[in-house]
């Protein structure tokens, strides 16, 4: 079972799939709370080159205040998170399935909101 929601972008450059991943995501209600630029933190803390990777922690707070009212402890499991990371056929758009996340909770109300923030992601990530 796959834990993302994923894509390959080719022919464009990291940069423009970073604009059209932030676009897409306001688009669709989501504000990006959090950016790691994992390439630039593995080279400052551990002199390692890799590759483009960015993980930028998406909320949208309407389904998010829906969630926390349901399960109060679920904000453990926010913000979902979305990575762009550079492949060899292009640029690699991934977002965290919340139903899989969710999984873990036993609550049937809160699984209804992981779906339909399942939707919202996957036509964020087809967006793009």
């Amino acid at each position: 079972m796959s834990y993302t929601i994923s894509r390959i972008i080719q022919n464009e450059s990291f940069q423009e799939v970073d604009k059209r991943a932030r676009e897409a995501l306001a688009n669709h209600g989501f504000g990006v709370l959090t950016e790691i630029d994992v390439k630039a933190t593995m080279k400052k803390k551990l002199d390692k080159d890799m590759p483009e990777y960015l993980i930028l922690g998406a909320c949208n707070p309407a389904m998010a205040w829906e969630a926390i009212g349901i399960e109060p402890r679920v904000g453990a499991m926010l913000p979902c998170n979305v990575i762009l990371r550079e492949v060899s056929e292009g640029v690699e758009v991934s977002a965290i399935d919340p139903v899989v996340s969710m999984s873990a909770i036993d609550n049937d109300e809160l699984k209804q909101v992981a779906g339909k923030v399942r939707d919202s992601l996957s036509e964020v990530v087809q967006a793009i």
